[in-house]
């Protein structure tokens, strides 16, 4: 289905609509300022009513995580307080209007912050309902957006825009949303030449191909995958008990909450040691806690266990092929797995509650992590609390962009940047005018 000018069309419309949109949108642009007031009024107010339970029917049927965290996000997220930090931080310093003082006796100049114009959003489906608080993005920074849906989405994207164009009529003529397969690339290339900026989310492959799409001049705003991981320091594993350690517990919980699917979710456990065997002793301690989280989060479905099979089975077959044993040790549980691997490299773990497990002494954290720089997002860090400064800062100067307890890796923080950049200060432009007091 496609959203334009607040009214739903079908699928078949696009060409159709897309030989029109590009008059409507420079009457926008000409004729109309979006108050930013009006924009957090009506997203503070879409919020509430998520979190009231107005979208309960949606979430039950589309979201594999609990709909109630879902929905205490969005209540964080799309609050008024949350919009109103959020533009505070971002944009600090960057007044709509100002005027500037230069030294040497050189005239003033007005600098105004002006939207960029016309943002083309392509969003991820590893979320239910994250394409909405992208366009929200844009939104609030005055922009005319145009959102190219994945191909997994659920049908609740549309269904949050629809009602956020109800609650405020003025958005229709700044939303425009289109469910565009990726492989449309005669359409892709037609909204991206609409853009004064592209916001891409997605891996690698995504990124290239709207590099390949995108016209010379157009801002690209890259959001790719990105790589998290929990660092252990300073622990004693002798004992192998760890039923009561309550940050094991937490991290136990964040990767059966979010199933590993996000790019803040711990795919590798790092331990700051040389010896094998403490990975063992570490595996064998933390596995029951893990049982416990699994039991709690992750009903599987038949899907992900089909995926599983399928997995395990590729896995066994590559071994049997490649005529050389599997190097991995595998410690399994109910619902979940940990894996020791000789190697040291930070990589994307099977996901679904199976976690790498790897030896990584601080000696040797720059020189392993830098391998994936550009990569780099969460650690989440376990440590003594006398050195958790010296190994933030360690872990900091590779490239990590968020370092959290193991518990919050992929906690929302209001004001926190997005991959190590605000995005509302990409989505802005400086504008000098000269100043004519005559």
């Amino acid at each position: 289905m496609i959203l334009y000018g607040g009214t739903i069309y079908d699928s078949s419309e696009q060409d159709k609509l897309l030989d029109v949109i590009e008059p409507y949108i420079n009457r926008t642009l000409a004729q109309k300022t979006l108050p930013v007031e009006k924009v957090i009024a009506a997203i503070d107010c879409l919020g509430k009513e998520i979190a009231e339970g107005r979208f309960d029917a949606c979430l039950e049927s589309v979201q594999t995580d609990s709909p109630q965290r879902y929905k205490l996000l969005a209540a964080q997220m799309l609050s008024r307080a949350n919009l109103e930090f959020k533009l505070k931080t971002e944009l600090a310093g960057l007044q709509e209007h100002s005027r500037t003082a230069p030294p040497n006796g050189m005239p003033p100049i007005l600098v105004k912050t002006m939207p960029l114009g016309v943002i083309f959003h392509i969003a991820a489906g590893n979320i239910d309902g994250l394409p909405a608080f992208s366009l929200a993005e844009g939104l609030l920074t005055g922009n005319v957006n145009i959102l190219k849906l994945p191909q997994a989405d659920s049908g609740l994207s549309l269904q949050i825009i629809s009602r956020l164009i109800a609650l405020e009529p003025e958005l229709e003529d700044y939303i425009f949303v289109f469910d565009t397969p990726s492989n449309d690339i005669r359409a892709m290339t037609r909204m991206a030449q609409l853009a004064d900026g592209i916001s891409v989310w997605g891996g690698d492959a995504a990124v290239h191909a709207v590099r390949s799409l995108a016209p010379a001049g157009v801002k690209l705003m890259e959001w790719g995958h990105k790589l998290s991981f929990c660092y252990l320091s300073d622990n004693d594993f002798s004992s192998g008990n760890f039923i009561d350690n309550l940050e094991l517990t937490a991290l136990a919980e964040h990767i059966a909450a979010t199933r590993q699917l996000l790019c803040s979710s711990c795919q590798t456990i790092f331990i700051d040691t040389d010896d094998v065997s403490v990975l063992h002793r570490f595996c064998k301690g933390f596995l029951p806690i893990l049982e416990k989280a699994s039991a709690r989060h992750c009903a599987e479905s038949h899907d992900e266990r089909a995926y599983l099979t399928l997995l395990r089975h590729t896995e066994y077959l590559e071994d049997m092929l490649g005529h050389t044993p599997n190097p991995n040790t595998e410690y399994r549980g109910n619902g979940c797995r940990l894996i020791i691997c000789p190697d040291d490299a930070l990589e994307c773990s099977p996901m679904l509650c199976s976690v790498l497990v790897k030896k990584l002494p601080r000696d040797r954290i720059v020189p392993v992590l830098r391998q994936k720089k550009g990569y780099l997002q969460t650690a989440g860090l376990i440590c003594a609390q006398q050195n958790r400064d010296a190994l933030t800062q360690l872990l900091a100067r590779c490239g990590v962009t968020r370092i959290t307890s193991a518990g919050n890796m992929s906690a929302y923080f209001s004001g926190e940047s997005h991959d190590g950049e605000y995005p509302l200060r990409r989505y802005v432009r400086t504008v000098n005018v000269e100043i004519n007091d005559a």
